[in-house]
């Protein structure tokens, strides 16, 4: 038996060759048809000599890719970081980093660099383009330099301005006969490299029409010495920003800080000037966590959005994985429209929780979402579910109905002794293989319930499934104040809660329990909120035992045969096919009003619909 498969893992995407290190997997549509796609690369890891843009084109949506060609070639001065940028006549532009005059070290803090000596140097030199009159196949001979106005934050580097640090990630945006190509403007190089940033637009007014590169007019956005910057009493830290343009031509911008928390802010006339960052927050007012990372939102074909992020409050690079996708609406306020953004759902995650996916692109094509993305050593894309991007906005729409698909028991005051169905197994050994390895099922479950509580004390059960010996499920109040779940096989025993101050007592509640086997993490929603830990903890879900095999009491075993070597699981039968037992409510001070078991992982989205039909 073959593993189960999960659009979500990332592995089972389609892979985008490179030679080792691989970044920005960005990609335009071109007019013939394919899909081009730039990306920086190099026989080492990032940073180091010989890494180079290159671009490659698909024309069947991924699943295979052309010979990759050199914008710059991998023995010449480092050429990093590129986008795109599509023009009507069908031309199109590449823009990226390139180290000109092949400094091999710039002026750096010491600490942590030795000497006050860098030597990396992929984020400064000269912001250079070529472009490609045959969508991709070739590119200009010659490149050329965008000149960027002098601010405060380049006067205030260790050449006073005179070798820039800057580099980029953000696509280019068009409106109103322009084009707007993002740079992050950097003002040091310390402790996590960069040590003060900042973000800014070059405008082109003539991009769009002008065939002769030498004729093609620059302007710095914002006016005035000072770039978007992270929002009052934040860090130094301002990059990485992503533009969008909303319905009435206004400009949307999202970044990283490391406050944790994402910054935004908007433009009503074309760049100029904007609003006082902030950070961002979800469609009720909560705010967003996110960490040192790339955070991307994209106007879709629908003029809807989608926003990617990671969801924890963290203040560095690590703990990219998984990802969240958020879905975004416009609403009209008095200064113009605006993003409400709803609850997230993981859209893609890696088994191995150490590897970061970043540097994502959106391309949509026949209403289908296509998502890019990197690990730096591997490139790929991923056709997404739609009915999960669908659900996202489906947030913010009325008439939402209750949810039965794969719903095992539903229960109206449910108290005492109840029988409780066999929950999925979330591994099984695989009988096929000679060395009788782990099937990951991917599977999961799911408990939702109304309930009110007089206390909140801690102790009270919820729904206990558990033998003697400890093994089943369990909800239960915590010390806290909060409920917690219990998951244990008989060999391990996990737990995660939701967040304190959710739940209150006398208050009629929401709860759902999501225990996802794909990405091994349990989320806890409670009145159509998702946990995010708030200011209590830097993450709001948790990871379960990917060794965790099922969390169905002693009682319901899963059957054994006698096999040459001892004993073997059976794939397709369990002993025991009467339910298990469990007990609701017991020393509950409160009552449960209604319960449900799911034998899967619920979407954020399908939760919140439970909770909306039945408030």
């Amino acid at each position: 038996m073959a593993e189960e498969v999960d659009n979500r893992d990332v592995r089972t995407g389609r892979e985008i060759p490179t030679r080792s290190y691989s970044d920005q997997p960005y990609v335009v549509k071109t007019d013939d048809g394919a899909w081009l796609c730039t990306m920086t690369t190099g026989s080492d890891l990032e940073g180091k000599p010989g890494q180079h843009v290159i671009s490659t084109r698909s024309t069947d949506a991924g699943r295979s890719w052309s010979e990759p060609v050199e914008l710059e070639p991998s023995d010449g001065p480092e050429a990093s970081y590129a986008v795109l940028l599509k023009v009507p006549s069908g031309r199109i532009y590449c823009f990226y980093n390139h180290n000109t005059e092949d400094r091999r070290w710039i002026i750096a803090d010491d600490p942590p660099y030795e000497s006050g000596r860098c030597y990396r140097v992929d984020s400064q030199g000269y912001f250079v383009f070529k472009y490609s009159d045959d969508h991709g196949r070739s590119w200009s001979s010659e490149r050329y330099p965008l000149p960027q106005r002098l601010m405060e934050i380049d006067r205030e580097n260790p050449y006073g301005g005179e070798v820039l640090y800057f580099w980029n990630v953000g696509k280019p945006i068009v409106s109103g006969g322009a084009a707007f190509v993002s740079l992050h403007k950097v003002g040091g190089i310390g402790n996590g490299f960069f040590s003060r940033s900042e973000g800014v637009l070059l405008k082109s007014s003539n991009i769009l029409t002008e065939p002769d590169p030498e004729s093609i007019r620059w302007e710095t956005l914002p006016d005035g010495d000072v770039g978007l910057r992270a929002p009052a009493a934040g860090g130094p830290i301002a990059e990485e920003q992503s533009y969008s343009v909303l319905s009435d031509g206004s400009f949307y911008c999202v970044y990283r800080t490391i406050d944790g928390y994402p910054a935004h802010a908007y433009s009503r006339d074309g760049g100029h000037t904007w609003s006082e960052p902030q950070y961002e927050r979800y469609a009720g007012g909560r705010l967003i966590k996110h960490p040192r990372a790339a955070n991307f939102a994209w106007r879709c074909e629908n003029g809807k959005f989608l926003y990617w992020f990671h969801n924890h409050g963290g203040n560095w690079y690590e703990d990219r994985n998984p990802v969240w996708l958020s879905g975004g609406v416009e609403a009209d306020t008095p200064d113009g429209p605006v993003i409400h953004w709803s609850q997230p759902e993981i859209a893609l995650y890696d088994d191995d929780t150490f590897i970061r996916m970043s540097y994502p692109d959106l391309l949509e094509e026949d209403g289908e979402y296509y998502l890019f993305e990197t690990q730096k050593d591997f490139a790929r894309v991923h056709q997404l579910d739609r009915s999960l991007v669908e659900g996202l906005w489906g947030q913010f729409e009325a008439g939402a109905d209750v949810s039965r698909d794969g719903c095992l028991l539903e229960l109206n005051h449910p108290s005492g002794a109840i029988d409780l169905p066999p929950l999925p197994e979330f591994t099984r050994r695989d009988t096929v293989r000679a060395d009788h390895g782990v099937i990951d099922l991917k599977a999961g479950f799911t408990v939702e319930m109304w309930l009110e509580l007089r206390d909140l004390a801690a102790g009270q059960t919820l729904l206990d499934s558990r033998s003697a010996n400890g093994q089943g499920l369990c909800l239960q109040t915590t010390a806290r104040g909060t409920v917690e779940i219990v998951l244990n096989d008989g060999r391990t025993e996990n737990r995660w809660d939701c967040d304190p101050g959710a739940l209150r007592a006398g208050e009629r509640h929401h709860l759902v329990a999501i225990v996802d086997g794909g990405p091994k993490i349990v989320t806890f929603l409670v009145d159509g909120v998702l946990c995010d830990g708030g200011a209590f903890r830097q993450f709001g879900w948790g990871r379960f035992n990917p060794h965790l095999r099922h969390v169905n009491s002693e009682s319901v075993n899963w059957a054994i045969s006698p096999g040459s070597e001892g004993t073997e699981v059976s794939p397709d039968t369990s002993v025991g096919e009467a339910p298990g037992r469990a007990l609701v409510a017991k020393d509950l001070r409160g009552e449960i009003e209604r319960l449900r078991v799911y034998d899967r992982a619920l979407r954020t989205s399908e939760a919140i619909a439970n909770f909306d039909a039945e408030r």
